[in-house]
């Protein structure tokens, strides 16, 4: 399960931390200089910052095709050789990882800044309120990851160690009306305090996660739109008057460093597999309307001198790397590359839509475009008579009659290497509504996954809770919706 809490597990969590254990009856003798007496909290937020964001990948450490997984649903990715993942021949996904690693390191964060007998002694790292407000931030950003991909998930009885060894999954929508309430309370926790230290994703500042923490409840409020719209519209329009990321220089990323290399550079380049290209879905949407930002996407190819997609999902597809467009160069270097998290075009096309919906105030063609003009900031490529030309085109230009299918299909071009957003966008909108299942589809359905099956070990570990979590929310197959997918 997701922390067994074995000897060898309590060791390595232990060694992690830097915590050791020492007896008052015998002095100095059980000491090690060495190590450090308590948790390190600023470690623990590096760590499960770090671990969250690889690759934008919700799978920490991993620099297999798991982490292109997303890439691939989004069909930004296509797989060149070897086409399994991108034909939906994984039908489970482990996400232990994720409860041991990330989840495990701010709960440890959570259960120090509030325990009587140890919140002074981490002080150090930042004001008790203030490190407890970050930890809740990223805690409902990545459990949002995990529900967005699963659907139920084990939640208010995850990470209890040996009282929960078989937690129960809870409902979706349990699930969310909790991370409302966690990104709400924590925003106003913060309390003027010592900044966190360890915080290598926005540098401790309290007015960056609360502007961090406002959009992400936009984002998952309008994730209701079809399940249940009062109640996004109420949570959108509170979160969007609390203020969310407001310039392009307020982009959520993280950019790799030597300690925490981007995991592209030994995918591409340590073992030169070159499995991936960018994919001929994007390509030849992007081409056409000379989208600037195709450069900094991908590179020419090799042996045409042009961009040249990939197709996707193909069976035998006999193509090499020489013919097609890898991943921009850029994307694939060892320290600087960026993952985001979230960022301003984003925000902004969501608001697009909202003022759509009539859910706040505002001019979704305005919103639209200032969005895709982020999105060019964001990528280098902003010039102003380039920007003015593309939103004036055909397939671009806003028509009242279609925002929604313009405000979509513009939003997953700009969601390019945040695989799992988009992905779950294209489920929530329908947008672009030109995304085909793959021709050699391997899952039963043929079709386009809708969620990620469960890890093997809740079918052989937690039993009972699993097969309940399956009767309320419908067979753990990748075809089935989960609960604010709604057709």
């Amino acid at each position: 399960m997701h922390k067994i809490p074995s000897p060898i597990r309590k060791a390595a969590l232990l060694l992690m931390a830097g915590l050791v254990s020492s007896c008052s009856d015998f002095g100095d003798m059980n000491t090690d200089p060495n190590r450090a007496s308590s948790a390190n909290t600023a470690f623990l937020l590096t760590a499960a910052i770090t671990g969250a964001t690889s690759g934008n990948s919700g799978v920490p450490g991993s620099v297999t095709n798991t982490i292109a997984q997303p890439n691939l649903y989004a069909q930004h990715w296509s797989e060149i050789t070897y086409t399994t993942n991108s034909r939906y021949g994984a039908s489970t996904f482990d996400y232990n990882g994720f409860y041991a690693g990330p989840l495990i390191s701010l709960a440890t964060i959570m259960q120090l800044n509030t325990d009587p007998a140890t919140k002074a002694s981490v002080t150090a790292n930042g004001s008790n309120a203030n490190q407890l407000a970050i930890a809740r931030i990223l805690r409902a950003y990545q459990f949002s990851v995990l529900t967005d991909r699963f659907g139920d998930i084990p939640y208010s009885d995850a990470l209890k160690g040996q009282t929960s060894l078989r937690p129960k999954f809870d409902a979706q929508k349990d699930i969310y009306t909790d991370l409302f309430k966690e990104l709400k309370d924590a925003v106003t926790q913060f309390d003027g305090g010592t900044n966190v230290k360890g915080d290598v994703l926005l540098g401790g500042s309290p007015a960056k996660w609360k502007k961090f923490a406002n959009t992400l409840r936009m984002a998952l409020a309008l994730r209701l739109s079809k399940i249940d719209p009062a109640t996004g519209k109420t949570e959108f329009a509170a979160a969007y008057t609390a203020g969310g990321l407001s310039a392009t220089s307020d982009n959520v990323l993280y950019n790799h460093d030597a300690l925490y290399p981007n995991p592209w550079f030994a995918s591409f380049v340590t073992s030169g597999r070159l499995d991936f290209a960018v994919s001929t879905t994007l390509v030849d949407y992007m081409k056409p309307l000379s989208d600037p930002r195709l450069p900094a996407y991908a590179d020419k190819s090799t042996n045409k001198q042009d961009y040249v997609g990939m197709p996707y999902g193909l069976t035998n597809p006999g193509a090499k790397p020489a013919d097609v467009s890898l991943p921009a160069a850029a994307l694939r270097t060892v320290v600087t590359a960026p993952a985001y998290v979230m960022t301003y075009a984003q925000t902004l096309f969501m608001q697009a839509e909202a003022a759509k919906l009539g859910w706040i105030s505002g001019d979704p063609k305005a919103l639209y475009e200032a969005a895709i003009k982020s999105s060019f900031e964001q990528w280098g490529v902003y010039k102003e008579d380039t920007y003015k030309a593309f939103i004036a085109q055909t397939g671009v230009a806003y028509s009242d009659a279609q925002a929604l299918e313009l405000i979509g299909t513009q939003k997953w071009v700009a969601l390019y290497m945040q695989g799992y957003e988009a992905w779950t966008e294209w489920r929530r909108s329908g947008y672009p509504n030109f995304l085909k299942p793959a021709p050699g589809a391997l899952n039963p359905s043929k079709q386009i996954p809708r969620r990620q099956q469960y890890p093997t070990t809740e079918a052989q570990l937690n039993t009972d809770n699993y097969n309940a979590a399956n009767a309320r929310q419908g067979a753990d197959l990748d075809d089935t919706r989960i609960w604010w997918d709604k057709k």
